[in-house]
């Protein structure tokens, strides 16, 4: 891509005002149409800079603090490799190795680690009630530093995932959808399966499957969800998902099996999740520090799981798609039947006909990770990356390297 056609991006994004500036990225269905497009924009923009070999780096100093509070592996490098791409350091947060573990408040927590921070990422899903407002807790307590003076710059908070939503997933999952058909306006009326898979694994948070069926209602598409009994989703994201088919003209349905799902459909996402109700109970018992009947549920929970095997995406699922060539997406790792299990969500030759697709898939994220700190950080982003375009600077030394064409 030449200069002309990132420049075309940047002036879109500067047609497209957001209110991210000074705020947090938490919840997809929190944040207004224009804030979404301009996420969208900046990080398709900087993905291009990246692949001309142009920097992005718009800080000298500074940290990006995330604090993992489950495993991660995609969305843990995509974090640090966007902290890198804008200039900023990542410092990842161990709670055991803090004072965290002997009893220091979030409140203190929040402003001690914020003294040169610009953003602090945070992954919470596992605990049903209590991630979301860990990260509204961590926000207050900044909010409140700065406005006393205390902090130098009140930093950003971004969404990781919570058990709520992965806002960093859905938003590369909708750009992976607009780079592959053309546009978001090519997406309306296209046909979107989210289902339950199987999965010898317990409890993988609901966050997924709601940050899809909240998300892509927005852009006019027909999204079906399809689950066991038992598998339901927060009524939260069952309502907004409504709600958003209705404001764009899609529309929103649940279908009791797989099968019915995918007829005709244009993209499937089949993805394992834990019942809801297993989730809330794992909540409280942690709460409560009654390990061994966490155990003891999680064994319940791969049980019932059991009963659900016939719920994968196998090559007669595929068929029943539109022409039997739907786009299949997961935000890995998905597991696969065979090859990192027994019996698991995806047939192998499913997954390995779409491997490539699904990391591509997964390598927008760090771009969306790099977008929303942008998008937070200055008050005009588009005039940031016009002059980040106009520099020049090559992001890793070429000798003779050519200039972007003007």
């Amino acid at each position: 891509m030449d200069s002309g056609a990132i420049r075309q991006l940047i002036a879109q994004l500067e047609s497209t005002p957001s209110g991210l500036h000074g705020k947090d990225f938490l919840l997809t269905w929190k944040q207004t149409g224009l804030d979404l497009g301009a996420v969208l924009l900046a990080a398709d923009t900087l993905e291009h800079l990246y692949r001309a070999n142009v920097s992005s780096r718009v800080f000298t100093s500074g940290l990006a603090v995330s604090n993992f509070r489950d495993k991660s592996t995609r969305t843990r490098f995509s974090f640090a490799s966007a902290a890198s791409l804008l200039g900023l350091t990542a410092q990842d947060l161990d709670e055991s190795k803090s004072q965290v573990s002997h009893g220091e408040t979030v409140r203190e927590t929040a402003n001690m680690i914020s003294f040169a921070t610009e953003v602090i990422g945070i992954r919470d899903d596992m605990f049903v009630g209590h991630g979301h407002e860990y990260m509204r807790e961590v926000s207050d307590a900044v909010e409140l530093g700065y406005r006393d003076g205390l902090l130098p710059q009140r930093p950003s908070i971004i969404n990781l995932q919570c058990d709520r939503d992965h806002p960093t997933q859905s938003m590369a999952d909708l750009l992976h959808l607009q780079k592959t058909f053309g546009g978001l306006a090519a997406l309306r009326g296209k046909k979107i399966a989210m289902t339950w898979a199987y999965s010898p694994s317990y409890g993988k948070p609901l966050s997924v499957p709601q940050g899809i069926i909240t998300l892509m209602t927005r852009y006019g598409m027909d999204v079906v969800l399809a689950h066991p009994e038992g598998y339901d989703l927060m009524p939260e994201t069952l309502e907004a998902a409504r709600q958003h088919a209705a404001q764009s003209g899609g529309s929103f349905s649940q279908v009791g099996t797989m099968a019915e799902a995918f007829e005709g459909a244009d993209i499937v996402y089949p993805k394992s999740w834990a019942p809801l109700s297993l989730m809330k109970a794992r909540t409280d018992l942690l709460k409560e520090g009654k390990g061994a009947k966490v155990e003891e549920l999680e064994r319940e929970g791969l049980a019932e799981n059991a009963r659900h095997k016939e719920w994968e995406c196998t090559e007669d699922m595929m068929a029943r798609t539109r022409g039997g060539k739907a786009l299949y997406m997961h935000c890995l790792p998905a597991d696969i039947t065979g090859v990192s299990c027994k019996e698991g969500e995806v047939a192998a030759s499913v997954f390995d006909r779409y491997r490539n697709a699904t990391y591509q898939e997964a390598s927008h994220k760090l771009f969306v990770i790099a977008a929303m700190i942008l998008l937070t950080r200055f008050e005009q982003p588009a005039k940031v990356l016009e002059q980040l375009l106009e520099q020049g600077t090559p992001r890793r030394f070429t000798v003779n390297q050519p200039a972007l064409a003007r």
